[in-house]
């Protein structure tokens, strides 16, 4: 069967695409650096640099002799991305917290802002008014306006299909969590995307965190709830609806027994053992009232070496190693990434599960490891997400449109 033709407008594009993609990337560069990357001729290198230019995305800078680096012949033209050529706004919009983040197009933070909302009351059109009156917040606090915004990413604690929909549920709960925002945001940004947020830790883990270089990893969102963001094969898992990975799937498994996250298991195991009299004497556990006891005073117990604490580190632990061999052995991961809060104070636990994880699966055993990307996570992967989205269309926006000939 014969190919298809590549037209000069195929051509053109893919070479503007590929030009783009190293410059977005890389720091100042000549015509000759871009050939060396892309393997496009030096005529279209040339004319590829100067339509970026000609569009706002590049910069010409001070030739490589103006700068020193150059002494005999003809200086190189010198270029740079420009970060600041267009924005992008990340949402994390929890249950009962909402940050909007707006950054650059390297993802450079300008502006944060956090808004803590009644998780009772979350109809659909106070989660609207909220979404929005954060994100122009932040946008004000940055002094860039909506036009100035390339690309928006929201993520919610509910599957998400690659339309931004999410699906009915039995107390509509989803789309509650996910009340239409891509039809709310898509009125002026010209790139949205709504994602599940364990989704979104993943793709900040991968970006920033500690799934660097790795194509098969899960972050998994532990604090009070578990949620897995499932990358294989170098892709993010989605699913038909967006529920790859939905942890509804622990309520059938034995020695797991539901989707609670590590913190809220720590906190619940401690109450228990203050109720029943079984902590050890000298726990500080014993000293505290059960309303005073959460999951992340267990795990800081635990870490500072408490007995009760250690022993309620082990039971989670052994846990996580269930849920670990689980994921480890649907999706062949090389790495387990417990991610959110919970993880600053989950060296306990992620010990004990690495000494029982080879008894729960027989592929080679996954590492577990916390994740260094804090509280934030899913604020940063929308953040990391709505950069992507503008890398794949930003040429397209009107805002960078080619000159007419």
């Amino acid at each position: 069967m014969s190919q298809p033709l590549l037209t000069p407008t195929v051509l053109r594009r893919a070479s503007l695409d590929a030009v783009l993609g190293f410059a977005w990337d890389a720091d100042a560069f000549t015509a000759s650096d871009v050939i060396d990357d892309v393997g496009v001729t030096r005529s279209t290198a040339i004319d590829v640099i100067d339509e970026l230019v000609a569009r706002g995305l590049l910069a010409e800078l001070p030739n490589a002799r103006a700068v020193g680096d150059y002494s005999k012949g003809r200086p190189a033209r010198r270029f740079s991305f420009r970060p600041e050529s267009g924005y992008v706004v990340g949402l994390d919009a929890g249950r009962a917290h909402l940050t909007a983040t707006v950054a650059d197009f390297r993802g450079v933070a300008k502006a944060v802002r956090r808004m803590v909302v009644d998780a009772s009351k979350d109809s659909p059109d106070a989660r609207r008014r909220d979404a929005a009156r954060i994100v122009d917040d932040a946008l004000q606090a940055a002094a860039i306006s909506r036009s100035d915004v390339a690309a928006l990413c929201v993520g919610v604690p509910a599957p998400v299909d690659r339309n931004g929909i999410s699906p009915p549920h039995r107390d509509d709960f989803w789309r509650r969590m996910n009340p239409e925002f891509s039809e709310l945001f898509g009125e002026w940004a010209p790139l949205v995307r709504v994602e599940n947020d364990a989704s979104l830790a993943a793709v900040a883990e991968r970006a920033v965190g500690a799934a660097v270089g790795f194509d098969d990893f899960v972050a998994l969102l532990a604090g009070e709830r578990l949620g897995a963001g499932v990358w294989v094969d170098g892709r993010l898992l989605r699913g038909a609806h967006g529920g790859a990975a939905e942890m509804v799937a622990f309520d059938h498994v034995s020695g797991v027994g539901g989707a609670w996250g590590l913190g809220y298991r720590a906190a619940d195991l401690a109450r228990r053992a203050l109720a029943e009299g079984s902590l050890p004497a000298g726990s500080a556990l014993r000293r505290l009232d059960a309303d005073a006891i959460d999951g992340k005073t267990v795990l800081t117990l635990a870490g500072q070496g408490d007995t009760g604490a250690l022993e309620i580190a082990r039971q989670v632990g052994e846990t996580l190693a269930i849920v670990a061999g689980v994921l480890g052995s649907l999706f062949d991961s090389r790495r387990i990434i417990v991610s959110g809060a919970v993880a600053a104070g989950a060296g306990p636990v992620i010990s004990a599960a690495v000494d029982a994880l080879p008894q729960e699966l027989d592929l080679p055993v996954p590492e577990i490891v916390a994740s260094t990307l804090g509280a934030d996570i899913v604020s940063t992967g929308a953040v990391w997400a709505a950069v992507e989205a503008a890398r794949g269309g930003v040429l397209d926006l009107p805002a960078f449109a080619a000159a007419a000939a």
